[in-house]
């Protein structure tokens, strides 16, 4: 009991004391003007449900998002000449006749229908003001430490507000609209989709928006049919005043304030990836209306504050005193585009990155975040919002752990464990492999054909990369249950399926085929033709190394499967040996191909580095100089110019503990990627850069990777004086950080595990064992207080 205690009492000073709220004013974009388009929107999200705040005075349009509304449908889109011809393009490709094998390939292995549809929106709530556009004092904000959205303006001395949130407790949108004159609102309001859905008044205060996908038939997208169900439930709550129906709409007159209350759902099923007819997507929406309907605005409002800041005030950061708070977040974006310096932008964008995380992937989410987040008005997304599985879903989910947000992993967790099933017909079906696997693209529907084209998304090892999250969310946590029920499962089986998979080329060597370096092209030798399929990518290979090896670490921990880890290490001495070609950079092929665009926005042969572990400073130093040869031949061919692309080069600089470069690409980030509501643009809008930008910013100040906690590896000069509290490090502890001058300060460190402890910092090392729950202090030499 009393032990007990006292690891209560270490854990309660540790919040109290290391992890102390950022004030709100340091986590607020702000702007003087509505936005006029949907990018200057700004974001709201409990994971689940996603809005996209305009800000608008005499007409405001929220843009609503429900993650599980899909065009499509669950089919085997694996394609049934794969297994037949697989043969005959493997040994094409080992006798170097690349040309004849792709074109094999294209016919034999491309999935069926070659694409899928698109994620899509739930639809637009439409409020309607009878006064004008021209208004005084007007201001918008979102505040990310509360996750509200705010509007304010004044017309003829009356004063109007407008609060939004998304509350994560209720599952719920909330909307509160106020005036300072009682009774001076008048406004009609809408809940309306452009396409397969209808609304209807179902009394004088609630609005029923009832849909269903309808699906053409499409030879590039599938089948078409009644798809997807879905719902939406309008509530609103009037004080002063009175509201009635009128067709599809509601109105609002000589109110004080009114609270709107909206969700959506629909029919999906995730064990399932697919939709269960049994499901009623409005009797789900009215279970969560009656759930708040005794509950006043403020407990929801608190509530949703609450879990909201139980996630996002576990980390603080700051690069010092904020002196441009005073200036709308646009002008200060416009300004570091023209050339300034702003240090509180950088920390603002670092916790954007994590609200956008813990928005778009938090319970009650089911789905991870896709390649927009939550946040899509298209019925035709960019990319269709999908899931790229060969960088940008990984990239996601970058910043999970180290940025302290495990609970945003879950639905990745969950559903990576969901592709499995599909994942084993494909390895069956097309590669006549145990295991699972999947290639570079899929959606909902756990589709796990080669999308698009061989050109395109031949990438047999989309699944094994997958499993670095899934044991990244261990080497946290180091949650044995965790690992044995969920981690250990999807990870053996995927190495079942690459033992399989593996071939012998003509030295020995077991390599990946067909394959290839994600969306990269080489020429062969004496020809100009651009190619991509290949054998035994480095990619490929750096993924296996990173999938055994855990799978092997795994095996001991659980103490099971012995044999199956001899053999996975056996096959790993097999494997190729990552190369340095005739430029002195990383051999990104099985051979030293030339380039044909040596600017590519891909960095694949790097994996390695970042976010894998196999390429250091310690174990390998002349790859470790051939990776930054490597960006530099990147960079100096125009590589880094889409948003995801650039966040990746400061992740790989930080790796290489080169901080001024690691903070030159941020900055490049910054001034060339970004919108004016923070979002990343590819372009267009892509949310991986965003959440690449925060993993590299927390790569630069802490990195845990090699069994050492490495303090400021990547401190850059800007960065004269900062602190950093509660980032998370591998095996269980968690790492506030201080300095002055450039130069290390004050280090608190809690152990959640009672782990031993090695800490490095330039030249000074320390080691020592730690206590499960204390908090251990050091001084600028590492000298425990």
């Amino acid at each position: 009991m009393k032990k007990n205690l006292t690891l209560f009492i270490c854990l309660l000073l540790f919040l109290v004391n290391c992890d102390k709220p950022a004030k709100n004013s340091d986590n607020l974009l702000w702007y003087n003007q509505p936005a006029q388009e949907w990018n200057q929107a700004l974001p709201l999200g409990n994971g689940r449900l996603g809005a996209m705040v305009f800000g608008g005075i005499k007409r405001e349009r929220i843009q609503l998002n429900e993650e599980s509304i899909w065009a499509g449908q669950k089919l085997n889109n694996n394609n049934p000449a794969a297994l037949e011809n697989l043969s005959k393009i493997r040994d094409l490709l080992l006798n170097n006749k690349n040309q004849e094998a792709m074109k094999l390939a294209e016919k034999s292995l491309t999935a069926i229908p070659p694409r899928f549809r698109s994620y899509q929106p739930l639809g637009n709530l439409y409020l309607n003001f009878p006064h004008s556009d021209t208004c005084s004092n007007y201001k918008r904000e979102l505040n990310i430490s509360t996750a509200i959205s705010k509007v304010d303006y004044s017309i003829n001395s009356i004063h109007y507000s407008r609060e939004t949130f998304i509350s994560a407790p209720d599952d719920i949108f909330v909307t509160r609209i106020k005036s300072s004159r009682k009774g001076a609102l008048n406004f009609s309001l809408a809940f309306r989709r452009k396409k397969d859905a209808s609304t209807k008044a179902i009394s004088d205060n609630m609005l029923l928006l009832s849909g269903q996908i309808i699906d053409k038939p499409d030879k590039q997208r599938g089948p078409g049919g009644k798809h997807l169900k879905f719902s939406g439930l309008l509530n609103v709550r009037v004080y002063d005043g009175n509201i009635n129906s009128s067709g599809d709409s509601l109105i609002v007159s000589g109110a004080s304030k009114v609270d709107i209350f909206l969700t959506g759902a629909t029919d999906y099923v995730l064990q399932k990836l697919s939709w269960d007819r049994n499901i009623d997507p409005e009797k789900k929406c009215q279970n969560i209306i009656n759930k708040i309907a005794n509950k006043n605005y403020q407990a929801i409002k608190s509530e949703h504050i609450e879990a909201h800041r139980k996630l996002f005030d576990r980390v603080d950061f700051s690069l010092g005193k904020d002196n441009k708070q005073d200036f709308p977040t646009d002008k200060r974006l416009e300004d570091v585009k023209n050339g300034a310096y702003d240090a509180g932008l950088i920390s603002l964008y670092f916790q954007y990155g994590r609200y956008l995380l813990i928005s778009s992937s938090r319970p009650p989410a089911r789905l991870p975040a896709n390649l927009q987040g939550i946040w899509n008005p298209y019925f035709k997304a960019p990319w269709n919002s999908d899931y790229h599985l060969n960088i940008n879903l990984q990239m996601n989910y970058w910043p999970a752990m180290v940025c302290n947000l495990p609970e945003t992993m879950q639905p990745l967790i969950n559903f990576v464990d969901a592709l499995r099933e599909p994942g084993r017909k494909a390895a069956q079906q097309m590669y006549n492999c145990e295991g699972w696997m999947i290639h570079h693209g899929t959606d909902i529907y756990g589709k796990t054909g080669v999308i698009a084209s061989v050109y395109w998304g031949m990438f047999p090892m989309g699944g094994a990369w997958m499993t670095m999250p899934i044991w990244r969310y261990y080497e946290y946590t180091l949650n044995r249950d965790y690992l044995r029920e969920q981690a250990y499962p999807i990870i053996k089986e995927s190495a079942e399926f690459v033992l399989d998979f593996l071939i012998e080329d003509k030295q020995g060597r077991l390599v990946t085929a067909p394959s290839y370096s994600p969306e990269n092209s080489f020429c062969l030798p004496d020809s100009e033709k651009a190619m991509r399929l290949t054998y035994a990518p480095t990619m490929d290979i750096q993924i296996i190394r990173e999938l055994f090896t855990n799978c092997i670490e795994a095996s001991q921990i659980l103490d099971t499967d012995h044999d199956f880890a001899k053999k996975l290490q056996t096959t790993l001495v097999k494997l190729p040996e990552i190369k340095i070609g005739a430029d002195s950079t990383i051999q990104e092929w099985i051979k030293d191909y030339r380039e044909v665009n040596p600017g590519h926005r891909h960095m694949s042969h790097l994996l390695g580095l970042h976010p894998g572990n196999q390429i250091t400073e310690e174990k390998t130093p002349k790859l470790f100089e051939a990776a930054q040869r490597t960006i530099e031949k990147r960079l100096a061919n125009g590589g880094g110019h889409t948003g995801w692309s650039r966040a990746w080069i400061v992740n790989l600089y930080a790796r290489l503990k080169e901080a001024n470069l690691a903070h030159k690409h941020l900055m490049a980030l910054l001034r060339k990627s970004t919108l004016s509501n923070l979002f990343d643009t590819h372009p267009p809008f892509q949310i991986d850069g965003n959440f690449g930008g925060t993993s590299g910013i927390a790569e630069m100040l802490l990195q845990s990777q090699s069994g050492w906690l490495d303090i400021l590896p990547a401190l850059p000069d800007r960065w004269k004086s900062g602190y950093v509290k509660g980032l998370r490090a591998q095996n269980g502890f968690v790492v506030d950080i201080k300095w002055d001058n450039s130069k290390l300060k004050e280090l608190k460190i809690f152990s959640k595990k009672g782990r031993p402890l090695k800490i490095r910092y330039k030249d000074q090392f320390q080691k020592i064992r730690t206590e499960p729950g204390k908090i251990y202090s050091f001084n600028s030499k590492l000298k425990q207080k």
